[in-house]
């Protein structure tokens, strides 16, 4: 693969890069490219970074552009929109089940004035995004902590962190939650054990590849079975057919699971 150069290299399984975009690190080869399992990286994207990791399931569409000096790591279940920017300068980390709307841009740093000339405005900060985290289209994000659940509208101009399971819009962003309520209401895990079961059903997949359980125990490694933990949204990762094809077919909008760390 001509367009990927690094000298540490890790490409999972169904993954697709298309041919024409190209990774790689700032100058040359980066140190470490990490690519989950069924990934997509779409025509045009360029990750032009030392140090990028995208998680399973993850989908970076087209004239993406992800750049910058420090490491930039992104979770499990991503998708990020065409034509945004994630800017890694400062350090960026995105949690799992994060969406990315088109044409959006991530910054992690401010740079041009001239200082000698006495411009005041010159920093690199990490930017960190949490888990479920949900930026839905041409939003324009500072170096902020976007913490868990948090979501901004489209258009918005986030330059202060976002709370948790709270709703921002605007320019700049404020919270809309007291109006719109939060982005998540609560489910019970009973309720969400029904809901999978109903997604099962409607796949039409029976319970002798994959099972919905709600207890960490029930999760047996040493079958060829996916549990799939409603209380803690992970699945024991066997790679099946079935358990890849049931993945997809919740993802992006039914269920987000991650792999569970036994």
């Amino acid at each position: 693969m001509n367009n990927i150069q690094a000298e540490e290299l890790v490409i999972g399984i169904n993954t697709v890069i298309e041919p024409n975009a190209v990774i790689r690190g700032l100058n040359g080869k980066a140190k470490r490219i990490v690519l989950g399992d069924n990934c997509y990286i779409g025509e045009h994207v360029q990750i032009i970074c030392d140090d990028f990791s995208l998680g399973d399931y993850s989908k970076i569409q087209h004239h993406t552009n992800v750049h910058g000096y420090l490491p930039c790591s992104i979770g499990h279940n991503a998708w990020i929109g065409q034509y945004t920017i994630i800017d890694s300068i400062g350090g960026t980390t995105i949690g799992n089940n994060c969406g990315i709307g088109a044409h959006s841009q991530l910054w992690s740093h401010i740079k041009y004035g001239d200082t000698l000339e006495g411009c005041r405005f010159l920093s690199e900060k990490p930017l960190q995004v949490g888990n479920d985290v949900w930026f839905v289209g041409h939003c324009i994000v500072s170096p902020i902590v976007a913490h868990d659940k948090s979501m901004a509208m489209v258009g918005s101009v986030v330059t202060k962190d976002m709370n948790y399971n709270e709703v921002y819009a605007g320019s700049p962003a404020k919270s809309i939650s007291d109006k719109v309520g939060p982005q998540f209401n609560e489910v019970s895990v009973n309720d969400k054990m029904k809901i999978m079961q109903k997604y099962l059903e409607e796949f039409g997949l029976n319970e002798t590849k994959i099972k919905i359980v709600q207890d960490v125990q029930a999760m047996d490694v040493q079958d060829d079975i996916t549990y799939f933990n409603v209380a803690t949204r992970t699945y024991s990762k066997k790679r099946t057919k079935e358990e890849i094809a049931f993945m997809k077919f919740l993802l992006p909008a039914r269920a987000k699971f991650v792999p569970h760390l036994f």
